[in-house]
């Protein structure tokens, strides 16, 4: 399984399980994430896909427990299912999630949930908002943790920058710019609309996706600065002026 290069390969198999398990009960397969876009790494990134069930089959997942383990074993990450009307009453709470979702997916079988969701701005800047400021709070006390070892304070900065890149979404639909399918290009565009340090959320994805070393030193003060861009970008977001209507 490690030598598939395109995620394609295993739709067919996928959508045959699931009928099997639900039949007519399954509405949708979507996949999301990387796997649906330009960072795809063959063999390394996880496959993330949201299955959509009817109410009357969402009450049976453990039909889906050895079908869930058997692709796991094939680096499919297990799938986020949910109801249509769990989507519909959902978009309120969770905006950011459903649109980084819809701004990445590839509809695999069935009914496609998420082509005319839409969002309220004040409900996406209000939990842009509060992702961020929550990030802080664990990056700082993660920080306290590692006791200053270069290998966790890594550990953190891979842990986290993905939640960012994910924000940063967020922001730029919020702002109308279209947002690009390159992490490095969402970086940049988002420093274009805040007064952030792009360089230094570049060198947070480089030591996540292993693209340059750093000293001990370095990481640490990669770190510190990055603390410093996270609080600056709470501080923008906390004065977005956004109109109430939907975006």
């Amino acid at each position: 399984m490690n030598k598939r290069q395109k995620p394609e390969e295993i739709f067919p198999e996928i959508i045959e399980d699931y009928q099997k398990i639900y039949g007519d009960d399954l509405i949708s397969i979507l996949l999301y994430g990387s796997g649906a876009g330009n960072d795809y790494h063959p063999g390394k990134s996880d496959l993330n896909f949201l299955i959509i069930l009817s109410e009357a089959a969402i009450d049976h997942l453990d039909r889906a427990i050895k079908t869930v383990s058997k692709w796991e074993k094939k680096k499919v990450a297990t799938p986020l299912i949910m109801t249509k009307p769990y989507i519909n009453s959902s978009l309120d709470s969770y905006p950011l999630e459903f649109l980084n979702m819809k701004q990445n997916y590839i509809l695999v079988y069935g009914e496609d949930v998420l082509k005319n969701i839409s969002f309220e701005a004040h409900h996406l800047r209000l939990q842009c908002e509060r992702e961020i400021k929550g990030k802080l709070l664990l990056l700082r006390e993660g920080f306290l943790k590692t006791g200053g070892g270069e290998k966790k304070i890594k550990e953190l900065i891979k842990a986290s920058i993905t939640a960012f890149i994910s924000i940063f979404n967020g922001i730029l639909y919020l702002n109308n710019v279209v947002i690009p399918s390159n992490r490095r290009e969402i970086i940049q565009s988002v420093a274009k609309e805040i007064p952030v340090d792009q360089e230094i959320f570049i060198k947070c994805l480089n030591i996540k996706e292993k693209k340059k070393k750093f000293s001990s030193s370095e990481t640490k003060d990669i770190f510190k600065a990055y603390l410093i861009e996270v609080r600056k970008l709470w501080e923008s977001v906390d004065k977005m002026e956004i109109k109430n209507k939907e975006v």
